[in-house]
């Protein structure tokens, strides 16, 4: 069984925005960020991305913005990714999906795919539907805020680099 960090992509590998990241000049790398990918890698865990991207049912882009995005991450921190799913759904536009977050669809199937071992795999996210997926898959969760009283996760902290320490102590 192998051990896995989920990773929300906007507001824990990008900086998120108050509309979407779909264009490549949009798509900025906070501090430390490729920094807690290679510690991660260093001890032993895949990096598998979980993703919502309702810009795609609501129109705003395609499925391709969203590959030209996550290869230029790939890109930028040297292909640590060891995967990518994404939910293009929205419930008020084209159709619910148990995929979409907070449901937990997308963790399950990585980790059916990879093997994966709930109990030494983590959830990282920025938002409470990334902690309640990865309750839903029974992982253990980090939730990167700065109001940790109104948080529902095991651990909390402010960026993925104080995450990566966390994990890894």
């Amino acid at each position: 069984m192998k051990k896995c960090i989920f990773l929300d992509r906007d507001g824990v590998l990008n900086i998120d925005r108050v509309d979407y990241v779909y264009r490549l000049e949009d798509l900025i790398i906070p501090d430390g960020a490729i920094e807690a990918l290679k510690r991660f890698k260093e001890a032993g865990y895949l990096l598998i991305v979980i993703t919502n991207q309702s810009g795609i049912a609501k129109g705003i882009y395609t499925r391709e913005d969203v590959w030209k995005c996550h290869n230029y991450f790939q890109e930028q921190c040297g292909n640590l990714l060891d995967d990518i799913y994404f939910s293009p759904h929205h419930e008020k536009f084209n159709s619910a999906s148990l995929t979409r977050k907070p449901d937990s669809l997308m963790i399950e199937k990585a980790i059916a795919k990879y093997k994966i071992d709930r109990d030494s795999s983590w959830m990282i996210g920025d938002a409470h539907r990334d902690i309640k997926a990865g309750k839903k898959a029974g992982v253990k969760t980090i939730h990167l805020t700065e109001k940790p009283e109104e948080s529902f996760s095991e651990l909390t902290t402010s960026n993925l680099l104080a995450a990566s320490e966390l994990v890894l102590q």
